[in-house]
């Protein structure tokens, strides 16, 4: 047997035993939405995380939202009048954030290989971009040119150093995002000259971090960073994006990230950080944080089935929607997402089964020898932690499956897709 993550505290059990989103039965969900597979996000959850955030960190610090864990239309909507920014790392993800309403000033785009019409786009729109490389900002600055307008550029920073005991480290060695440290001041210097509207230094050194101590310690090391690359180029930025990197529980032993203490240890270094800085605003950006716990992927049992001693309890849905639960998206080996019978949510577990998708390979499983009450055809599983790098991160094209539905709950217009 092996264990499968803490499920998110949001949810229980109704008088029947089953399980309950945003106070809405599963099964009248996929009753609702017509069909399964279904990600269902519970808008009153964002809220509630955000809340705990604002309150956890210090009141002047600005918070940004990663488009890309999750640009579902209706929560994109919901959530731009909750936060003060939007992060994208494409046109396309650009063109969500102005369509849901965000102001151009308060859309950030950053990611390595845009080309001169992305750029272009970003530019005409007034969007900040965050420039990568060297000629990046020189190709920036000769379409502001063509286009009679001031570039908004801000410099993505690879820092020396990566975010401890983070998933997936960002920062620190050769890579290909951002430029290095010791290179930033002298292209600050000529995107100043040349007429750049300076808006600042962008610096991710990694994500997916439970330890407080790692976060506070990357927090605090971008921070003198910063105060040293505004030294050296003569230039101060009038805003510092420090990142996110904030973990969530994902798996059996993780624990919460103490936010509370993350925000306290940034609130301190703030407020003592050097002259060169006295002006500078200060973001951090976050999406999974904020939104993977919103979330919920009801697939239905289609076939159980017994092969060599081992239960395969056969789903419609699998890896096409929710690669990240399968273990196929950036991790080594592979573990168990929370994972539950809707219908019997509440139950006592009765046997060790596996869970498995619909796809023509041995890699589609969704719960891997895992102990679950009894379930038969036509049952619901629940799968959490499936509001953030869910739908637009899996192959959905693969095999020629459907599309999964998308329910938007907590909110005043209803939403289905």
């Amino acid at each position: 047997m092996k264990s499968s993550g803490p499920i998110p505290p949001y949810y229980a059990a109704d008088a029947d035993g089953e399980l309950l989103i945003s106070g809405v039965s599963a099964s009248v969900l996929a009753e609702r939405a017509g069909d399964t597979p279904l990600f269902v996000y519970d808008m009153a959850v964002v809220r509630t995380r955000l809340a705990c955030l604002r309150s956890a960190m210090p009141a002047e610090l600005a918070i940004h939202y990663a488009i890309k864990a999750n640009p579902y239309a209706p929560l994109l909507r919901e959530v731009l009048n909750l936060v003060d920014g939007l992060d994208v790392a494409s046109v396309g993800e650009m063109e969500m954030a102005l369509a849901a309403g965000m102001a151009p000033a308060g859309i950030s785009f950053a990611g390595p290989g845009k080309r001169d019409r992305e750029l272009e786009s970003a530019i005409a729109a007034g969007v900040t971009l965050n420039i990568e490389s060297a000629t990046e900002g020189e190709r920036a600055l000769r379409i502001g040119d063509r286009l009679g307008v001031r570039p908004r550029l801000a410099v993505r920073v690879n820092p020396d150093f990566g975010l401890r005991s983070s998933g997936m480290r960002m920062g620190g060695g050769a890579r290909p995002f951002g430029v290095d440290a010791d290179r930033v001041p002298a292209l600050i210097r000529n995107l100043v000259t040349a007429g750049a509207d300076w808006r600042g230094l962008h610096v991710f050194a990694g994500s997916q971090a439970l330890e407080a101590d790692a976060i506070i310690e990357a927090q605090a090391a971008t921070i003198a960073l910063a105060a040293q690359i505004a030294h050296e180029s003569g230039v101060m930025p009038p805003e510092v994006n420090l990142g996110g990197g904030f973990g969530i529980p994902y798996f059996a032993g993780d624990k919460p990230l103490d936010i509370n203490a993350v925000g306290a240890a940034l609130g301190a270094a703030l407020a003592a950080r050097p002259d060169a800085l006295k002006e500078t605003r200060f973001a951090i950006e976050l999406g999974r944080w904020i939104v993977a716990e919103a979330g919920v992927y009801l697939t239905r049992i289609v076939d159980r089935k017994e092969s060599r001693g081992e239960t395969f309890l056969v789903t419609d849905g699998g890896l096409h929607h929710q690669l990240a639960a399968s273990g196929n998206f950036g991790t080594v080996v592979r573990r168990n997402y929370p994972i539950a019978i809707a219908h019997r949510f509440d139950a006592a577990t009765e046997e060790v089964v596996s869970v498995v998708g619909c796809l023509c390979t041995p890699i589609d499983r969704l719960g891997e020898q895992v102990a679950l009450p009894h379930a038969e055809v036509g049952d619901l599983v629940a799968i959490f932690l499936a509001g953030a790098y869910g739908a637009t991160a899996s192959p959905q094209a693969f095999l020629g499956h459907p599309a999964p539905r998308e329910l938007l709950l907590g909110h005043s217009v209803s939403s289905l897709s």
